[in-house]
């Protein structure tokens, strides 16, 4: 059964490997507001578990920028606590005979695979065929096919587009137990999402196909099911989402020089797109106003 529409519990939930910038707070803004006007509650959650990459410094800066944009949150404990649940997880699902060592780099898999997925090269199944004789320090894979055939078919809900098959097959066997770190997103986003009763789980478009994963995820560990609100997208002068990685500005920036964070924030509310759940996003409008 699906969640409920009123008393909403939603989460932003950032990894701290840089700055917010303007498509975080567009995504904040989306949770906080899809769960106070439905009188539930709105959740921070600091997912630090990205190896040296992650900064502890940078998690007091998002709790500055998300009170800087008006929005109340209860803050629930960082991934970095929650180690030994994944580690449970993971157990359960190898106990199950789902998850399998791999030892193939991401050169490997883009030199052997022969299909695309919506996220990359889908892995071709090489260590599950040939299982690695030095199975040291590997990764772990959930071999998707066996998954499913226990699971039987799925739908899950997006408010956007209502009930949706899950095809969990489109992404392949995904990493769910990492090198660098002790779980992958799919895994450590599902089990942290069912611990902190998160019924409504809101992100961007781009995260879409990961849905197809978290939704098999949750009927194998026995943990509820959420509904989900996949929003649109907002990209820069380029066409090209919002990204750390591109340095996209600051919010911290626009906090120190004195920009008015309560402003902001309404004028990311009007931007709100109406566009379809498969749309690239919606350009910057100069009401924004954003740091060059």
């Amino acid at each position: 059964m699906t969640a409920p529409l009123d008393h909403a519990i939603t989460r932003f939930a950032p990894s701290p490997n840089g700055p917010l910038h303007l498509g975080h707070a567009y995504a904040a803004v989306i949770a906080h507001d899809r769960a106070i006007d439905a009188g539930g509650r709105f959740l921070l959650r600091i997912e630090d578990i990205d190896g040296a990459r992650s900064r502890s410094d940078l998690a007091e800066e998002f709790r500055a920028d998300l009170t800087w944009l008006g929005l109340e949150f209860e803050e629930v404990p960082a991934q970095s606590t929650r180690i030994a649940s994944y580690r449970e997880a993971a157990a359960n699902l190898r106990a199950m005979g789902l998850l399998y060592p791999c030892r193939c780099t991401r050169a490997d898999v883009a030199a052997a695979a022969t299909l695309q997925g919506p996220d990359g090269p889908i892995y071709p199944g090489t260590c599950l065929r040939n299982p690695p004789m030095n199975a040291a320090d590997p990764v772990w894979r959930l071999d998707v096919e066996q998954a499913s055939e226990l699971a039987g078919p799925l739908e899950w809900h997006d408010e956007r587009h209502g009930p949706l098959r899950a095809r969990p097959e489109q992404l392949g066997d995904v990493v769910l137990w990492r090198r660098d770190a002790p779980a992958s997103y799919h895994l450590a986003a599902t089990v942290d999402d069912a611990a902190d009763g998160v019924s409504v789980v809101t992100r961007g478009a781009d995260l879409f196909p990961a849905t197809h994963i978290h939704r098999l995820l949750q009927v194998l560990l026995g943990l509820p099911e959420p509904r989900w609100h996949h929003h649109g997208l907002l990209v820069g002068p380029d066409g090209r989402k919002l990204a750390k990685r591109r340095n996209a500005p600051a919010l911290a920036d626009r906090r120190r020089a004195g920009e008015n964070g309560h402003v902001l924030a309404n004028a990311l509310r009007a931007a709100r797109p109406d566009a379809t759940l498969f749309d690239t996003g919606i350009s910057l409008s100069e009401t924004l106003n954003p740091i060059t």
